[in-house]
């Protein structure tokens, strides 16, 4: 054959080879589009789990929040008479010491006596009212968050670290210590010493 009817031959074959190459072109650019799509889709996503992290932890400051707002809320209210409860302790000292001052017979002192006491009791519902609660532990064990020893005293058949004397009540208002109660508390009888025979009471 000659050489004209071979060059159509060639080309075709170049042709061909170059066909064959598009499609292989393609895909490689179609699988690198696809990776670039699922790196994107990764960082989309851990960016979603970040943000919903900071949500999550902000949406829990916010209760911490309201909850501390809350408490200080009921606190205040709770606690606001504090310190007008302070001042009438030392009113109703005042009263409990006049009472236990006034002794004798007379009517004087008798209508005295009687007075106090009502006042006393007027305190006391008052107090009851407003959750103001007295703590006077007499025979009761000695606690130091509620209770101010004032002396320790050795006393016969009396456990050690008991109160054994209340001078003066202590209170609480909602249950926080507004005064410890000042007491006498009972510790162990000190043992002597075992008398020792002398060398004279020996021989």
């Amino acid at each position: 054959m000659s050489t004209d009817q071979e060059a159509p031959e060639s080309q075709v074959k170049a042709e061909n080879g170059t066909a064959n190459e598009q499609p292989h072109t393609e895909l490689a650019e179609h699988e690198l589009t696809i990776e670039e799509l699922q790196q994107a889709l990764a960082q989309a996503e851990q960016k979603a789990q970040e943000n919903w992290d900071k949500a999550v932890r902000a949406q829990a400051e916010m209760e911490n929040l309201k909850r501390r707002t809350q408490k200080d809320l009921e606190d205040a209210h709770k606690f606001a008479l504090t310190g007008f409860a302070k001042e009438l302790l030392s009113v109703l000292d005042s009263l409990v010491l006049g009472l236990q001052a006034a002794t004798g017979d007379s009517e004087e002192v008798k209508k005295f006596r009687e007075g106090s006491e009502l006042t006393i009791k007027q305190f006391e519902s008052a107090f009851a009212k407003f959750k103001i609660e007295a703590i006077d532990p007499i025979n009761q064990p000695f606690n130091a968050e509620l209770h101010q020893a004032m002396a320790m005293q050795a006393v016969d058949g009396v456990e050690p670290n008991t109160v054994v004397n209340v001078f003066q009540k202590g209170y609480m208002l909602n249950g926080r210590l507004l005064r410890p109660a000042m007491v006498l508390v009972a510790k162990a009888a000190e043992k002597k010493p075992t008398d020792t025979p002398s060398i004279d009471e020996q021989a």
